[in-house]
């Protein structure tokens, strides 16, 4: 037996993915620290894959250490030698060259910051000395190099941020601002859900190649593999996986006009996928107490937006379900980072002749075309995928399908 050794556990993604790489059965172990040493000497499991809080706390338990763990100073992944003793590797190292190779960013000669000094800054630093970096800076809160004095460092060529911020549940939170780095090639954050960070997001707004810790989860867990079966893995392997695992954790978020039938497809898509369906308009309605034309009444369209924000936020930081927006949900550039994060975006772009009005406070106090020719260009900036809507919900839903599966 094989499995995931932590303290508090929680959602893992390492069975599904470990499920993919051998036959063999991997459990989560939630260990208490005074019980680490007797759970080591138990016997009970065959190779583990090591996490937060005994990356470190294991060492003194083990029989050998491989040089790379070592030279990096902790250990994520232990098997069982012949006489039953154990042994310690670093496969996040591996995990995270994997990473950097696949994002095609260089790093040789460049300066490097890497945002935190706990144990996940370790490998990073190791990989990007290996790899020839000019200069490594560590920034901490409240170290010699921190957020305070960050502008020392504006001439940075690449930022990889190992801290949890900005990751699920708090999302959408950022280690640092990018404003003043006018020499970035790159950003690297080894948070994976949500697989676009803040941080991320506003990289890629700056056109900035930007990637997520997502494919370095599954390398790391792929050398593991290795290590267990004693096996080598093909690094397809990798790639594999990783579209797979990515394509169940992002949600599915349609946009689109008023009654272009974004809530009919999504409760298709729901029962196609298996899915969780929400709609968020009925979780407006739901929260406030009201239907939306009295929110409109009582609060204003200002009112409406702010709890609609809410609702969105809480929605679509969740991972693999289908949620249908409201039409105008594209109006608060605030909501943009909001639906990206996690999500493929969806734009259902309908005749706007054929759009109902009655019920929906905006459409029928205004010109639907003038309306659309409005938010057509916000929906468009928004989405990753743009669907004929002038067709069936069959239809509809089987584009959307096709679109899900690419």
């Amino acid at each position: 037996m094989y499995g995931l050794l932590g303290e508090k556990l929680g959602h893992s993604f390492s069975p599904q993915i470990h499920s993919c790489l051998g036959d063999y059965e991997y459990k989560l172990f939630e260990v208490a620290p005074e019980n680490l040493g007797d759970f080591l000497h138990s016997g009970s499991f065959a190779g583990l894959n090591v996490t937060i809080p005994y990356k470190k706390a294991v060492m003194p338990y083990l029989a050998e250490i491989s040089e790379n763990a070592k030279a990096i100073g902790s250990v994520n992944t232990i098997t069982v030698l012949p006489n039953g003793s154990l042994r310690g590797d670093n496969t996040d190292y591996d995990g995270f060259l994997y990473l950097v190779r696949r994002s095609g960013i260089s790093v040789h000669g460049k300066k490097a910051l890497v945002l935190g000094t706990g144990g996940a800054s370790l490998p990073v630093k190791k990989v990007l000395f290996d790899l020839g970096a000019r200069e490594i800076v560590s920034i901490s809160r409240n170290g010699e190099n921190n957020y305070q004095n960050i502008d020392k460092h504006f001439d940075a060529d690449l930022i990889v941020n190992t801290t949890p911020v900005g990751m699920y549940p708090n999302n959408l939170q950022s280690p640092l601002c990018l404003d003043g780095f006018h020499n970035l090639s790159g950003v690297l954050d080894i948070v994976y859900n949500p697989q676009k960070t803040k941080l991320i997001l506003d990289a890629e707004k700056r056109g900035i190649p930007a990637f997520s810790g997502l494919t370095m989860l599954v390398a790391q867990a792929k050398r593991a593999a290795e290590l267990f079966l004693q096996a080598k893995i093909d690094d397809r392997k990798n790639d594999e996986i990783y579209e797979n695992l990515s394509r169940q954790m992002k949600n599915i978020v349609l946009v689109g006009m008023p009654g272009c039938g974004k809530s009919t497809v999504g409760k298709a898509l729901s029962k196609r996928l298996s899915r969780p369906f929400f709609d968020a308009d009925e979780e407006i309605v739901r929260r406030a107490g009201n239907p939306i034309p009295e929110i409109f009444k009582t609060q204003g369209e200002a009112g409406f937006r702010k709890i609609e924000t809410e609702v969105l936020y809480d929605l679509c930081r969740q991972s693999g379900a289908v949620i249908a927006t409201g039409g105008g949900a594209v109006t608060i550039p605030q909501n943009h980072d909001i639906l990206r994060q996690n999500s493929k975006v969806i734009f259902i772009n309908r005749d706007v002749s054929v759009l109902p009005t009655n019920g929906r406070p905006l459409s029928e106090q205004n010109d639907l075309r003038d309306m659309f020719q409005k938010r057509l260009p916000m929906y468009r900036a928004v989405c990753d995928a743009e669907v004929d809507g002038n067709a069936s919900i069959q239809t509809v839903t089987n584009r959307i399908m096709e679109v899900y599966k690419q």
